[in-house]
């Protein structure tokens, strides 16, 4: 005999028995789509207004920062089609529905500003030993334009960023974005006091120093969850020993612990019992929540049950 506990992922709006889960609501139709939009167009004026402020005063470091620009407007562009996309429900062939979609935007969204990062260094080298004049007074101004554009679509989507890898990933290019318009401020300032047009190159290559390491943790997380890897955070053993411990559980096996989106904990098992079915399923499953695990399937089976599957050797107390 088996029993299992199904969330609010179950195809075709089929519920579970137990009422304690249907409060939980694991829809991305509560995604800020309105936030995204207000980031995508104040980045695509700053945009527009950094890669002519950067053409007219001849600061490498400004026409970066407006390519980096370009690079969260794309991303921006493909998170709102992600956030579309995972709104739509589940289905019979799309049981998990399409939050794998914000996934897939995310690690899109790290390699293109990556490749955007490595433009910028090419650019910045190259310019070394060939000065360039400057003129700081535009460039000091669209960068403070820059600056006050980033920070308000930082606050924008800061609200709503752990609700997504998607709305992270986005978030973290704007904070980047913020940095770097910070960059482009003391360059221009440096050059306005001293004449150093160095510190237009430095700006540059300090802004794809602040670039590059948040796109390859982005890109790092995004292939974990597609990957189906445990989420950074949760130990695995720890989700055993806490499942094996329970009251009437003789052993498990087939523990599976992986993300649908990035930050949501799915969970299958198998527990091993002799005892009452009912009362071990609600153990296990108010055990799993408190470890921060709120949709998960449980299997629970009888001790010769699992000579009949393909599976990892059962955990029991002495493993």
């Amino acid at each position: 005999m088996t029993e299992h506990a199904h969330g609010r992922h179950a195809p075709h709006g089929h519920g579970h028995a137990h009422d304690h889960h249907d409060h939980h609501d694991h829809s991305v139709g509560d995604a800020p789509f309105w936030a995204l939009g207000t980031a995508l167009g104040i980045t695509a004026v700053v945009f527009f207004a950094e890669l002519i402020g950067g053409w007219l005063s001849g600061s490498m470091a400004l026409m970066a920062d407006a390519m980096h620009m370009l690079s969260d407007a794309t991303g921006l562009i493909i998170a709102l089609v992600a956030v579309s996309l995972g709104r739509r429900p589940v289905s019979q062939y799309a049981t998990f529905g399409y939050r794998r979609a914000e996934v897939l935007a995310a690690a899109v969204n790290a390699v293109t500003v990556a490749l955007i990062s490595v433009w910028i260094v090419v650019e910045a080298v190259q310019r070394i030993g060939r000065p360039e004049p400057i003129d700081t007074r535009t460039m000091i101004i669209v960068a403070v334009i820059g600056l006050v554009a980033n920070a308000a679509s930082a606050a924008a989507l800061q609200a709503q960023r752990k609700q997504s890898i998607n709305i992270e990933g986005a978030f973290l290019h704007v904070l980047v974005d913020l940095l770097g318009s910070v960059a482009v401020i003391i360059a221009g300032v440096v050059i306005a006091v001293t004449g150093f047009t160095g510190a237009d190159l430095v700006a540059s290559l300090i802004i794809a120093g602040l670039v590059l390491p948040r796109a390859w943790g982005l890109l790092k997380t995004s292939i974990s969850v597609l990957l189906e890897r445990v989420p950074d955070g949760v130990d695995p053993e720890a989700v055993g020993d806490e499942l094996v411990a329970l009251e009437g559980v003789d052993a498990i096996h087939d523990l599976h612990l992986w993300s649908a989106g990035g930050t949501d904990v799915l969970c299958t098992v198998h527990l091993i019992t002799t005892a009452d079915h009912g009362v071990l399923l609600d153990r296990a499953q108010g055990r799993l929540r408190e470890l921060g695990i709120e949709h998960a399937t449980i299997q629970i089976e009888g001790p010769g049950h699992y000579e009949h599957e393909v599976y990892c050797a059962p955990r029991d107390g002495g493993v």
